[in-house]
């Protein structure tokens, strides 16, 4: 809750940047952050006003760091890093921009939720793991390229139920699902909350197996690329 804090330079001696440890510091407009840092905690940066952010490839977990960053305009993520966290940038939503580097493996649990402004969003094709809720009501996200390496969406433990999933509930501006599996994976009905008006791209020699599929087929259009 420094309001008037516009801007700091965290050096390499720093290795942790605790739990909200800027919150509520609504003037704070830029960030350098060293190499060197390898936790970025919860909320550490919620609620501030920071238009870009570098992330760097020492970091090696930063949670829900950077939800409610309402000015955030873009994201550039080092590569070296494995895991974009529960809600990391949540409700981000002046976020046009998000580079993934390629050692990305998974995106957590509600990533990009409320994401209004993002567009499309390349996922790096070693991603494994999309979490429940991860794009939920990126309301004009247009388009989204889906890696190979993907074999479901969410969490769903069945029979005791759990469930979760709707990684793309909300994303109602959605034309176009890129899909890289020929191997239709495991979904869940309100993964998506577009299907008839959208078309799926899928690999040469796949689209019949998609066809087939109970929610897969639901696409509109089913195109072989």
């Amino acid at each position: 809750d420094c309001k008037s804090l516009r801007h700091i330079d965290i050096p390499s001696s720093v290795d942790t940047i605790g739990y909200s440890a800027f919150r509520g510091c609504t003037s704070l407009a830029s960030v350098n952050i060293a190499d060197g840092v390898t936790v970025i905690e919860g909320n550490a940066f919620s609620g501030t006003s920071l238009k870009h952010v570098d992330i760097p490839k020492s970091v090696i977990e930063f949670g829900s760091a950077f939800s409610d960053c309402t000015s955030l305009a873009s994201v550039n993520i080092a590569d070296g890093i494995t895991i974009i966290e529960v809600g990391a940038f949540s409700n981000c939503s002046s976020l046009t921009s998000v580079n993934i580097p390629n050692s990305v493996t998974a995106i957590e649990m509600g990533t990009f939720n409320g994401c209004i402004s993002l567009t499309s969003i390349d996922i790096p094709d070693n991603v494994t793991i999309i979490g429940p809720l991860a794009f939920e009501n990126c309301i004009n996200l247009t388009s989204i390229t889906i890696p190979s390496k993907v074999t479901k969406f969410g969490t769903y433990y069945m029979p005791n139920e759990i469930v979760e999933s709707k990684c793309f509930y909300g994303c109602t501006a959605l034309k176009e699902v890129h899909i890289k599996n020929p191997n239709p994976p495991a979904i869940l009905e309100d993964t998506f909350s577009v299907y008839a008006d959208a078309t799926l791209y899928v690999p040469i020699g796949s689209k019949e197996a998609y066809q087939n599929h109970s929610i897969w087929g639901k696409f509109g259009t089913i195109i072989e690329e």
